[in-house]
Order: structure tokens, then sequence, then C-alpha cells
């Protein structure tokens, strides 16, 4: 009996100040972030084949290549090309925070992680290739059911996503020009 009244009386209370191990909503934001966060788990693994070749992090052909790209595929999704540019131009400088970040770790302890490469040109850029339109996709969806207030929404979002200081400063950085500016 104390325990069907305990019970009764404190789950009111969870359900106002919501349960901490929810999982958390399936929305257009939620998917879309979770995509960001795909093309961001890939960014070690580009500094790593950087880090051999002795490569910079900054390839600007390679960036314009993938605007450009997204900018063509954008009118297929219904998003402006101007958008899908920006977005994209996020995505970039999201990933090189992260290489940058790498690559100060790995010249601080002197070497890279002993862990096996993934090939940039054969596996990796043909990977991002693949997410951008599943990005693309989502960004579209995200548009036509943008919350609001959509910048409170997206920073919530972001917050309980508790990741490294460093990966919740690039997923701020994917998602800039998210919402629109106030």
């Amino acid at each position: 009996m104390r325990t069907s009244l305990l019970v009764a009386l404190t789950a009111p209370l969870l359900i106002i100040q919501g349960c901490p191990s929810a999982a958390p909503a399936d929305t257009p934001l939620s998917r879309l972030l979770d995509s960001v966060e795909q093309r961001l788990d890939v960014s070690e693994q580009v500094a790593l084949s950087k880090w051999d070749s002795r490569q910079p992090v900054q390839a600007p052909e390679r960036e314009r290549q993938v605007i450009n790209q997204a900018q063509s595929q954008a009118t297929r999704f219904g998003i402006d090309a101007q958008r899908a540019g920006l977005f994209f131009s996020d995505q970039i400088e999201a990933n090189k925070l992260l290489q940058y970040h790498a690559l100060s770790r790995w010249h601080a302890a002197g070497s890279a992680p002993q862990t096996q490469r993934i090939d940039l040109a054969k596996q990796l850029r043909p990977q991002l290739d693949r997410l951008q339109e599943v990005l693309l996709e989502e960004l579209a969806e995200f548009d036509r059911h943008r919350p609001e207030p959509c910048t409170s929404a997206l920073a919530q979002a972001i917050e309980k996503r508790k990741k490294s200081s460093e990966r919740s400063l690039a997923l701020i950085r994917a998602t800039a020009h998210l919402c629109p500016a106030i």
C-alpha cells in the first residue's frame, strides 16, 4: 500500500520535471543533429589522414567542391541553394575545428594515435558525399517543421546531447545558420 501511494504521489513530479533518462524526441531537429554529428564523427579520421600526409586542415578546393555540390543538389530537396551552401560551409568549419583540436593534441603528445587509418580519398570522402544527401533531406524536413522559437529549441537540443566541450562547440558551429537570424 505504501509503495503504491508513493508511486501515485511521485509520478506527477516525474511528468512535470521530466524523467532524466527519457530518450530524446524523434523530431526533424533531432534527426538533423544526429546526421550533423555523424559528419563530425569523421573529423578525427580526416585529421589522421592529414597528419600522416602532412596536409593542412584547410582544403579550399575540396571545400568549394562540397559547397558547390550541395548547392546544385539543393533544389531537388526544395532548399534554396544559398541556404544549402551556408549550411555546408558551417559543416566544413565545424569539422575543421575538431581537426585542429585533434592535431593540437597530437602535436602536444608528440604523435598521433596508433589506430587503423581510413583512406581519405577512397573511403572518407565518399562517405561524406553520401551523408551530404541525407543532410540535405533532413535540412529540408527541418525547414518544413522548424520549431519555434528556433534558436531556443536548437540550443536546448544541443545542450541535451552532453558531449565534450570541443564536440559541443563544433555542433554549435555546425548549426550556426540553422535558425533564421533574429
